[in-house]
């Protein structure tokens, strides 16, 4: 297997069914690299970086495939259970697997180096891998953490899903009141821990899972970046503006104090979540955060040098 010294390794978000590809490999159909992953990818293998995706699957177990929407088939590797983030389970326990995962990228590709990029709850789950890799002890180094629309202070479709949040608070709005509504079905179906952990409630405040994680960030250059297409003039703050998904306040991780993330750079962008909420409000690819070319420029400039 070719050496990368320096990687770049893109992490899905929660509910996700991403591929493992490298730098050289993709699905055989469909999105390459998946859904959220694949216009990302793309742009950044162009631009010369080794890239790398990593597994995650809506539930315990490998992944094959993903049927749905923009998904893919024949996956080039299929690492096992322990590499593959649960996307709908506890975030620490998504940690534990990307950490593993991780690790496999320094035993088999010889990655010394790497650049973390993680859409949605990505970011959580790559907080997590950070610190699971520095209690080990690990050699990696970690050059820096890109977040796109990651909940840092939680969902507000969740915070509405755990009760926390009135249907009142989409003012009205009913595209953005069907997401409240549709996201508790959800997470009443298929949640396994995530549902409830990316709430504000979980997340934020003293002794909330933020604060545990004073330090981890400690030498690590952030770049945040948030979606914010949906807004409503003098709308409630805990949710608006959004990006269908996540407030830009919570994207932009505002309130997180400075113990938690000391480096931070932070750009709002007018586009949604993901290519998934692109398509449900008729709206090109290009508005979903992972797919839009001005974050991929900012990214590129958050990875420099190159």
């Amino acid at each position: 297997m070719d050496a990368h010294p320096r990687a770049v390794v893109i992490v899905s978000g929660g509910d996700a069914i991403s591929p493992f590809t490298t730098p050289t490999k993709g699905c055989g159909q469909g999105q390459v690299a998946g859904s959220t992953d694949t216009g990302l990818r793309q742009a950044l293998l162009a631009a010369g970086h080794a890239v790398f995706t990593s597994p995650a699957n809506a539930g315990p177990g490998v992944v094959l495939e993903d049927p749905g929407f923009a998904g893919f088939a024949e996956a080039p590797h299929v690492l096992p259970p322990d590499m593959t983030v649960n996307a709908v389970g506890p975030i620490d326990d998504a940690g534990v697997a990307l950490a593993a995962f991780l690790t496999y990228l320094t035993e088999h590709y010889d990655v010394s180096s790497v650049d973390l990029i993680g859409h949605s709850m990505g970011g959580l789950f790559s907080r997590a891998a950070i610190r699971e890799l520095s209690e080990a002890g690990s050699g990696l180094q970690i050059r820096s953490l890109t977040t796109l629309g990651t909940p840092w202070q939680g969902a507000f479709a969740a915070d509405y899903a755990n009760g926390d949040l009135p249907l009142a608070a989409a003012g009205g709005d009913r595209g953005t009141e069907t997401i409240m509504t549709e996201f508790k079905k959800l997470k009443d179906a298929s949640s396994a821990g995530a549902g409830e952990q990316v709430t504000r409630r979980y997340l934020t405040g003293p002794g909330g899972w933020n604060d545990q994680q004073a330090g981890v960030l400690d030498g690590i250059p952030v770049t945040l970046i948030g979606g914010d297409y949906f807004q409503l003039e003098g709308g409630d703050g805990l949710a608006w503006p959004h990006d269908g998904l996540v407030t830009l306040r919570s994207a932009l991780a505002l309130d997180v104090p400075h113990a938690v993330l000391p480096i931070r750079r932070i750009q709002a962008f007018p586009d949604v979540h993901s290519i998934y909420f692109a398509h449900q409000f008729d709206l090109p690819w290009e508005t979903g955060l992972t797919w839009d070319p001005a974050v991929v420029s900012l990214v590129l400039e958050a990875l420099s040098p190159a």
